[in-house]
């Protein structure tokens, strides 16, 4: 399993227990509330107020949460002013990560942070330093159900994703970000529960680890996604 399938994993089961549920809804407001500031408050043509839409009714997030969150995005109600921050840093063992935080104070998080990476063995790092061993891609996680990889398959490529990926659970189709949506929506039309669509940092290439190692790295990230300003984090560990 790739270490970016397998956190992808270890995040899913988190988040389907009830103390990770309302960390979940901050995380998707937030993200909700930033496309509707950005694009509009009209999904129809806010492609990533839509995809936040769609997380937001996978999580089972209630409709007046979202309608709040839009209209906080569109200054409709009155609403904390948000920062989108990336940071790149280096984990235990050397492994690069890519965090995505959004925040109403930047000098707060970036001090909280540094003070949390560096406690658990970790290295902020300057801009660029990581991010080119990682691609901006579409991911789009699906339940399996009773599907094939070869029903999915044909599916994805008619609709131009680049491609998939096969879990215990779940299927992860990859997409260029332009094409994103057009795959969503080919999936959706078919009857695909999806449970989760966005832009993530794919890395180009993995670093192997040992179990031990694994752990280690495995602790940092979930230590690091827990500071309530971190929306996502992304690195390029291959776990065991």
């Amino acid at each position: 399993m790739s270490g970016h399938s397998k956190w992808a994993t270890i995040k899913r089961k988190k988040a389907a227990t009830d103390s990770a549920r309302g960390k979940v809804f901050t995380k998707i407001i937030k993200e909700i509330t930033i496309a509707a500031r950005d694009g509009g408050g009209d999904p129809n043509g806010n492609p990533r107020l839509r995809l936040a839409i769609a997380s937001a009714k996978a999580s089972n997030m209630p409709q007046d949460n979202i309608t709040r969150a839009i209209k906080k995005g569109t200054g409709e109600l009155e609403g904390v002013r948000y920062e989108e921050i990336k940071y790149e840093a280096y984990a235990p063992h050397g492994i690069a990560v890519i965090i995505e935080s959004v925040t109403d104070n930047r000098n707060r998080t970036v001090a909280e942070l540094r003070h949390l990476i560096s406690k658990h063995n970790g290295n902020l790092g300057e801009a660029g330093s990581v991010a080119w061993m990682f691609e901006r891609k579409g991911a789009i996680t699906i339940e399996k159900g009773k599907h094939t990889e070869d029903e999915i398959m044909e599916i994805i490529l008619d609709a131009g994703a680049d491609d998939l990926k096969t879990e215990e659970e779940t299927f992860e189709v990859i997409t260029a970000i332009e094409n994103l949506e057009k795959v969503r929506k080919a999936l959706e039309e078919k009857n695909y529960k999806i449970e989760n669509a966005g832009i993530q940092y794919i890395p180009k290439d993995l670093v192997s680890l040992d179990e031990s190692k694994s752990a280690d790295v495995i602790k940092f990230l979930e230590i690091v996604e827990e500071h309530d300003d971190v929306q996502n984090i992304f690195s390029n560990a291959d776990f065991q």
